[in-house]
């Protein structure tokens, strides 16, 4: 027993890698005047004016100071992201106007378009003083700022109070000394109504806008691009050409998905940018102007102009070390997730036969790294394809076919049985605790459990995983398949690392008739493992599926056992021919029932559901339901999940359908959509690659008033629900 005892503490240490902290921090909150901080922006309240004159107009600005990797955004913030937001308090007659939006950059991540800013940004405001300020005092300017920082893995918002003291003086004030020419230059270039009359027309989905006169008239505009006002007016990541003329210019847009479904109802308004400056337009809609045309094309877009297009994110160097990075630290925490406990039975029971040959240990040891790598570079190979000719797919993809679903139960049940001695491959019956556990003889055995570990356990992704694959499905083919590889070392690393250390195995105890008992008792994960396959072939078809599959699977139990019989009766000396021949009959009949069970009619699923714990209502996602409930002023908790998820499926038992969490619902009128992706939904595919996911799970919180969700953890606990859920109710 204390051989045993010290043979799992063990196994407890290689399975289980250094954990791993992860700080966060919150946004701050403070009415102190000065800059206030946070991990990804600086913001202070400062002045173009050293004071303020009674009843005149005095011109603050927030001043962002953004650290690099991160930005906020435009006033239309593009595909994705959130405009910052000014709440003021101001003492009784002073009163703020609106934001002066410098013009922004374009910031290109993945197949999306943001507008935002980088580095140091002024947002000037003007502030109306009343004529009855006393000259010599004070006024206490407040502002409470909510800013969406992003980098291109993550949104932080940030709300920092920001305060000013502004002294009150007669005449004329000078310019403020530190910031007071950085806020004159922001005015001076801001985008402003100019004289421009423009036109829009809207003809199967291209958008164009003629604009002539004003500083546009006699003049080449160089390259010129459109900024919309309205977000969803455009396709922001379409390319945007056109023509120039003696009286403005032409611009060819592709129109968004609010403009193409709802056509061209009003006006288009926006900032057209030129090489001359950038101007406010209202686009009414009408023919196009006379002048517009003529006298060429308008010049390409360059990189070097105020709006600059950065390369897609995820080729860089810089990203593909940090991808191959977080792949090695996400594969070592996949040791830990739930997906990859039923193949922890077969590591042991490998560990455990070969503790005391080092050679046979290290063969093991090599050959299971072997399979894990072939295997992710197989399933990786196949997901690059499959996207190259235009499949929808994500990882995970192998899960989602009801075929290979089945073939996996059926080979986990005869894995089990080989551990609970029911037949044996390799090694024929010797005496207990002399003989090496069943299982495939040597390396081809650890090659085996590598492949398998991988099928089986890969659909569910780790922390840190998500932003790896993500990158990598933007890449290069060997870039990518690189990313994948070393995602495979890191799942395999804590098994080959104590293969490779005589030391570590040294401490196992001898071998035994407890290794007999401990293959016996470790068949019961790998029985679990067929139960839950079968469980999602259920979902995945029907339940004439599943009976066919039951069939199939005793049919495959009976021809092993016969199997195994053969193998007894040979072991005496006898020839064994029928058993073996009739297992090998049912092993034949179990194939054929498991065919048609994978080809079984699929049953349709009722859209909407209730957790029979908790009662908790759910929907299906889409995002017209998203919008739906935001329009209604409603949160909204999204679920990307599938049955075949084990993280997945107990996030949803301990931290989405808890009575803590329904009661947090109601409180909030919240709405949950589900999105499954137990079969395959392209829909769902191209919303996890939005937010840099290739598979679930995924959770979004989608707050009134905010375009974009909050992301919330993989591993999730119900605080951080009910947390996420009462702030939307208590902004």
């Amino acid at each position: 027993m204390r051989r045993l005892f010290r043979f799992l503490i063990l196994l407890t240490l290689l399975l289980a890698p250094a954990g791993m902290a992860a700080a966060q921090t919150t946004g701050q909150t403070s009415s102190q005047t000065g800059p206030q901080r946070t991990d990804e922006i600086e913001a202070e309240l400062v002045s173009m004016s050293s004071w303020a004159t009674p009843g005149g107009t005095v011109v603050v600005a927030v001043r962002q100071a953004i650290e690099p990797g991160w930005h906020t955004y435009w006033r239309n913030p593009g595909d994705s992201g959130g405009p910052t937001t000014l709440d003021w308090t101001l003492p009784t007659g002073v009163t703020a106007g609106e934001i002066v939006w410098p013009l922004p950059e374009r910031q290109r991540l993945q197949g999306l378009v943001n507008y935002g800013y980088e580095g140091a940004v002024y947002l000037p405001v003007p502030i109306e003083v009343p004529a009855d300020a006393r000259p010599g005092t004070t006024l206490p300017l407040r502002v409470k700022a909510l800013f969406l920082v992003c980098s291109d893995e993550m949104c932080i918002p940030r709300e920092l109070t920001l305060g000013l003291d502004l002294p009150v003086r007669e005449g004329a004030a000078p310019q403020d000394s530190a910031h007071g020419t950085a806020i004159a230059r922001i005015l001076e270039q801001a985008p402003r109504p100019a004289g421009i009359r423009a036109h829009a027309t809207l003809e199967n989905g291209v958008l164009t806008v003629t604009a002539t006169g004003g500083p546009l008239a006699g003049k080449d505009p160089g390259a010129s691009y459109f900024f919309p006002f309205e977000s969803g007016a455009l396709d922001h990541a379409a390319a945007q050409s056109g023509s120039w003329g003696p009286e403005g210019l032409t611009l060819v847009l592709s129109a968004g998905m609010k403009l193409a479904s709802a056509g061209l109802t009003g006006p288009v308004s926006g900032v057209l940018a030129t090489s001359h400056g950038a101007f406010e337009i209202t686009a009414e809609p009408g023919p196009a102007l006379t002048g517009a045309t003529g006298s060429g094309d308008l010049d390409p877009l360059d990189d070097a102009a105020p709006t600059p297009a950065p390369a897609v994110a995820g080729t860089g160097w810089a990203v593909f070390g940090q991808a191959m990075l977080f792949a090695l630290i996400g594969g070592l925490i996949l040791n830990l997730m739930p997906c990859v406990f039923p193949i922890l039975a077969m590591k042991a029971a490998a560990l455990a036969a070969s503790a005391h040959d080092t050679r046979r240990s290290r063969t093991d040891g090599l050959a299971f790294l072997a399979g894990v790598l072939a295997t992710f570079l197989l399933l990786a190979g196949v997901l690059l394809g499959l996207r190259a000719a235009g499949e929808a797919v994500g990882w995970g993809f192998q899960l989602q076919s009801a075929p290979v679903t089945a073939g996996l139960a059926l080979l986990m049940l005869a894995v089990a049985l080989n551990l609970s001695g029911v037949f044996h491959i390799g090694g024929g019956l010797q005496g207990v605790g002399s003989g090496p556990l069943s299982r495939l003889p040597g390396g081809v055995g650890a090659f085996f459990t590598g492949a398998l570990a991988v099928v089986v356990a890969a659909p569910c992704t780790a922390p840190f995983m998500a932003f790896a694959l993500g990158a990598a499905l933007l890449m290069p083919w060997p870039m990518a398949l690189a990313v994948f590889l070393m995602l495979g070392l890191g799942l395999a690393l804590p098994y080959v690392v104590v293969s490779l250390s005589p030391r570590l195995l040294a401490k196992l105890p001898r071998p035994g008739a407890w290794m007999e008992r401990l293959k016996s008792l470790l068949a019961f994960p790998m029985y679990g493992a067929a139960l839950w396959l079968a469980w999602v072939f259920s979902n995945q078809t029907g339940a004439e599926g599943l009976g066919l599959l039951f069939v199939a699977g005793l049919a495959a139990a009976a021809g092993l056992w016969l199997i195994g019989a053969g193998q007894g009766e040979r072991a005496l000396g006898r020839r064994g021919v029928i058993h073996t021949i009739a297992g090998a009959a049912l092993l034949l009949a179990a194939l054929g029932a498991a065919t048609l069970a994978a080809r079984a009619p699929v049953e349709a699923r009722d859209g909407s559901s209730e957790d029979g714990t908790s009662g908790l209502a759910s929907s299906p996602w889409s995002a017209e339901a998203v919008q739906a409930a935001l329009s209604e002023g409603r949160p909204v908790l999204v679920n990307f999940t599938a049955d075949w998820c084990v993280t997945c499926k107990i996030n949803e038992r301990t931290s989405l359908t808890t009575p803590g969490v329904k009661r947090a619902m109601d409180e909030t009128r919240a709405v949950y959509l589900v999105g499954d992706w137990t079969r395959r939904d392209d829909a769902i595919t191209a919303e996890l690659q939005r937010h840099g996911r290739s598979g679930v799970p995924l959770y979004l919180f989608y707050r009134p008033g905010q375009t974009e969700p909050e992301v919330l953890p993989q591993l999730l606990t119900e605080g951080v629900v009910v947390e996420a859920l009462n702030e939307s109710a208590n902004p």
